[in-house]
């Protein structure tokens, strides 16, 4: 049977993810099978990396990604040189989280403030792809000096106006190290953007760097209209050996529920996202 290794977020529960959330969290995720965990960094020192990494360990489970967060303030473009010095500080430091919890990966949106939308023209949008590699390359540095990969995350017309696409994605990163940044998919976004989950894989092939998935309605991953095999099989076809991680949110914290605009539950309980979400992956694989 063909099958990626399976993830989840605790964003599913929690927000922000401190280590009590983690303590509580990382137990049930691996009884209940997951492989690995995604660990989101919303303030530099919510969870401390030796002690979730000793959690992680014990419980079976390995880190799949530190997930960065873009707040207000967080930008790398069409901003001022001070607040691009505070978000390459706070983007170094989920590098060196990732590399003291053994994490391969930094994944999220590494460029602007989620929600933040401005129109641009072609020279105005070719300056900003600008202004992000610049903004981003020192980070790149230290993320292969640490052996951690950067994975950019494109995000619906609706939560950012910059990178919504693989192919704009990609554009804006020609000419960084494609050793230290790839692409993050999420099926999410690309089912808002992309005209088929499976050719927005293809068109990331040998970039793609890491994944997230859920239903079209950022639920239950399979309770949903996607094409789901077609967009795994493409992922296999593709190379991809890393983890497929559930991101959900609950509709009752304050900073991602409105970022996201999650304004109602996902499931009947926020524990059916994650099992159930986990059981139709499984199936999913072993149907190909």
């Amino acid at each position: 049977m063909k099958a990626l290794t399976i993830g989840a977020n605790p964003w599913i529960w929690h927000s922000p993810v401190d280590g009590a959330a983690l303590t509580e969290t990382v137990p049930r995720l691996a009884a209940w099978g997951f492989d690995e965990v995604e660990l989101p960094l919303e303030s530099a020192d919510d969870w401390k990396p030796a002690p979730t990494a000793a959690l992680l360990a014990a419980h079976g489970l390995r880190p799949a990604a530190v997930v960065a967060v873009m707040p207000p303030g967080r930008d790398l473009v069409r901003t001022t040189p001070e607040t691009v010095a505070a978000t390459r500080a706070y983007l170094v430091r989920c590098v060196e989280a990732a590399e003291e919890v053994g994490a391969p990966v930094v994944a999220g949106p590494l460029y602007a403030a989620v929600g933040r939308t401005w129109r641009m023209d072609a020279a105005e949008r070719a300056t900003a792809y600008r202004e992000l590699r610049e903004g981003l390359a020192p980070v790149v540095e230290r993320a292969m000096a640490a052996g951690v990969v950067l994975a950019v995350e494109p995000l619906n017309r609706y939560e950012t106006s910059l990178l919504n696409t693989v192919e704009q994605t990609l554009e804006a990163l020609e000419g960084l190290p494609e050793g230290g940044v790839g692409v993050a998919l999420d099926t999410y976004h690309q089912n808002i953007e992309e005209r088929g989950l499976a050719d927005a894989v293809r068109r990331a092939e040998g970039r793609v760097a890491h994944v997230q998935v859920c239903a079209n309605d950022r639920g239950t991953p399979g309770a949903d209209h996607l094409d789901w095999a077609g967009f795994l099989s493409a992922l296999l076809d593709s190379g991809y050996a890393g983890p497929l991680c559930i991101e959900s949110f609950t509709a009752h914290n304050e900073t991602i529920a409105v970022a996201a605009s999650v304004w109602r539950p996902l499931a009947d309980r926020q524990d059916t996202i994650a099992v159930d979400g986990l059981a139709f992956l499984r199936r999913a694989f072993a149907a190909l």
